[in-house]
């Protein structure tokens, strides 16, 4: 016998408008499966956690494109039904098998959800069960306090995909609406509602129901601050609205907090999904000039840019700004915590003026990691990292490191190689390792790594010429087991001969 399909609605994000049919269901199963997009998260699957056991089989199955560009023949369309029928056949394995498998699905899983995909495919070979959810449409009319329809009225559930003139269209239509699928589509709808004489009725919510709900009238929305999760709401026009919609943010003083935030390397596409939405979540924007300038600039935000050698400084600010109830973001470059501003904003923070301020650091892509992804795994055992800049500690103290890092025969990636004040030390450095390392260690250089003038090279420790190397390079000195393959990618062997 086969096992049977559940497709489960979650509800719109607070935990306790989960069913309990849904919870019990994603209790028993033997397989839960959900989708997520490249990064790996799924909303829904947070949704489920409390109800996961042990033993379970969990299948992630991660779209090929959501927004982004693709190579794939049959363009965004064709990737991602060849996904769909790949995921399906997933699940058919189980379901074969004899396996319960509960698909989830924020929301309700007909209504815009993934699950349909699955269901198209295969509800008509196995047993199937959908449980439905609470939709972000009925949520959002919570949120607000409105009734959405009244006795003969129309209720009109419109994508915000569709072009501004047909949604005007449609807009003017209807009695009452709701409007999906906002982000990046959000200038569009708004004008539309504005084309069709109903801006001034109407509402907007995000991430209805959750701890990190919004909503206010529509015409008073930032089009940088609108996340996908949110919607256009036009409510009854029977019903007047008694009381304003829950303020966006009318925040005690104490509310404010310092987010030291890692932008990556350089590529847009290495700031991680949580940088990004800390960014977005701003009131000021504090750092080093060339790394605030690659953060978009949004009206809405106060923008603070210093020199590079006032760390403690611009910490200091950021947590002043924080006492006086703003949401500060601090950024660096590659990882906040790897030579870069979170322990300076933390050091500070000790101080007793700043007691009580909250700092929390969101993680970024490392220059190291992103140099070593160009030529293949050359940190795939263990490594170090230094610094050779000695503004904050003695040089003599870096030499002593390197010489002890060189006789462990680590990988060594070293940053903040060679500046304009201190020329001659990549070259001493150089010569400390060579007094334990053969000329012939690999060595990797990478400039701008990920930037729009990236550079890679490999070559030797003997070889490498200083002069060549500046700030923007990260340079990283391999270990006896560090090997170049003949199509020239760079590995250091997992294994160490004992």
């Amino acid at each position: 016998m086969s096992g049977r399909l559940y497709g489960v609605g979650l509800g719109p994000g607070d935990p306790e408008l989960v069913t309990v049919k849904a919870a019990r269901l994603i209790g028993a199963a033997d397989v839960v499966a959900f989708h997520a997009a490249r990064h790996g998260r799924s909303v829904a699957r947070a949704l489920a956690e409390p109800y996961l056991r042990a033993g379970q089989v969990e299948e992630l199955l991660v779209y090929p494109v959501t927004t982004e560009t693709t190579d794939h023949p049959g363009g965004y369309q064709g990737a991602i039904d060849e996904f769909y029928e790949a995921a399906a056949a997933r699940l058919a394995a189980h379901l074969d098998a004899g396996r319960d498998v509960v698909v989830l699905a924020e929301g309700d899983p007909l209504f815009y959800g993934s699950y349909m995909h699955m269901h198209k495919r295969l509800a008509h070979r196995y047993p199937t069960e959908v449980v439905p959810g609470v939709t972000s449409v009925t949520a959002a009319a919570a949120a607000v306090g409105r009734p959405l329809v009244e006795r003969d009225e129309v209720l009109t559930v419109l994508p915000g995909t569709l072009p501004a003139d047909e949604l005007a269209a449609r807009l003017t239509a209807t009695d009452s609406a709701a409007v999906m699928k906002l982000g990046r589509t959000f200038p569009q709808v708004r004008e539309a509602f504005d084309r069709a004489g109903v801006l001034d009725r109407a509402l907007y919510v995000e991430r209805a129901t959750t701890d990190r709900q919004r909503c206010l009238p529509l015409a008073e929305v930032d089009p940088a601050s609108v996340p996908y999760f949110s919607l256009a709401l036009l409510p009854s026009p029977l019903t007047p609205q008694v009381t304003e919609p829950a303020p966006d943010a009318d925040r005690p003083a104490d509310a404010g907090e310092v987010v030291v935030v890692g932008l990556g390397p350089g590529a847009r596409s290495w700031t991680t999904p949580e940088a990004a939405e800390a960014l977005a979540a701003a009131d000021d924007l504090v750092g080093y000039g060339p790394y605030l300038d690659r953060v978009a600039v949004n009206p809405r935000q106060t923008r603070h840019a210093s020199d590079n050698r006032v760390e403690a400084d611009r910490a200091a600010h950021a947590l002043a700004l924080a006492q006086e109830g703003r949401r500060v973001a601090v950024v660096s470059s590659g990882d906040p915590g790897v030579f870069a501003m979170a322990a300076a904003v933390l050091e500070v923070a000790e101080r007793p003026e700043f007691a009580g301020v909250p700092v929390r650091v969101v993680p970024g892509l490392t220059a190291a990691q992103a140099v070593a992804s160009r030529v293949g795994a050359p940190l795939g055992h263990d490594f170090c990292v230094l610094s050779l800049s000695d503004v904050l500690k003695p040089w003599q103290v870096i030499v002593d490191r390197l010489r002890h890092a060189a006789a462990a025969d680590l990988v060594i990636a070293l940053y903040n190689p060679r500046s304009k004040h201190r020329p001659h030390q990549l070259g001493e450095a150089l010569e400390v390792l060579l007094e334990v390392r053969p000329p012939e260690t690999v060595v990797v250089v990478g400039r701008d790594v990920g930037g729009p003038e990236e550079t890679v090279r490999v070559t030797t420790l003997g070889a490498l010429d200083p002069g060549s190397v500046d700030m923007r390079c990260l340079v990283l000195i391999g270990s006896s087991q560090t090997r170049v393959t003949p199509t020239g990618a760079v590995y250091t062997s997992r294994r160490y001969p004992g």
